[in-house]
């Protein structure tokens, strides 16, 4: 069954967010990875932003987590504005219940990232609704112990 999280997206100021909110909830984050940690994206990240946030998780409950992000203009045609910097955050543990979520989601709506194999996740895509929602799709297979 999928996992459904929210997604903060901020311009430059997520570190200092994701502290304050780690303050709040506590725990700790379950990772902090920095655009200049990424391999190669197949495109240039500009060297003012190498330091920012690309990734942070804070668990808030077993079933629960804040994610999130800085933002720069990755070529997607998405401008980050207050208002538009909240994201639903679809995690499955299975490649056919993304694929299916990932699917029924596109209908009427824009594809912004098309359902791929990344880094972190063997299948992962963003898209917009068709009522201007924005969902990302991350396909997290189970862990062997």
């Amino acid at each position: 069954m999928a996992k459904v999280n929210v997604y903060l997206t901020f311009n430059g100021q997520c570190e200092a967010a994701f502290n304050f909110y780690k303050s709040v909830f506590g725990g700790e984050f379950d990772g902090l990875y920095r655009f200049r940690d990424m391999p190669d994206a197949g495109f240039p990240i500009p060297e003012a932003i190498r330091d920012q946030v690309m990734h942070v998780g804070l668990p808030v409950s077993g079933d629960t987590a804040l994610y999130g992000s800085d933002s720069f203009d990755d070529g997607t045609g998405h401008q980050l504005v207050q208002g538009n910097n909240v994201t639903i955050c679809v995690n499955s543990q299975s490649a056919d219940e993304s694929r299916r979520i990932f699917e029924a989601l596109s209908v009427n709506g824009t594809v912004r990232m098309p359902l791929a194999e990344t880094f972190w996740s063997p299948l992962y895509g963003l898209v917009c609704d068709q009522f201007g929602i924005e969902w990302m799709v991350n396909y997290e297979p189970l862990q062997e112990d």
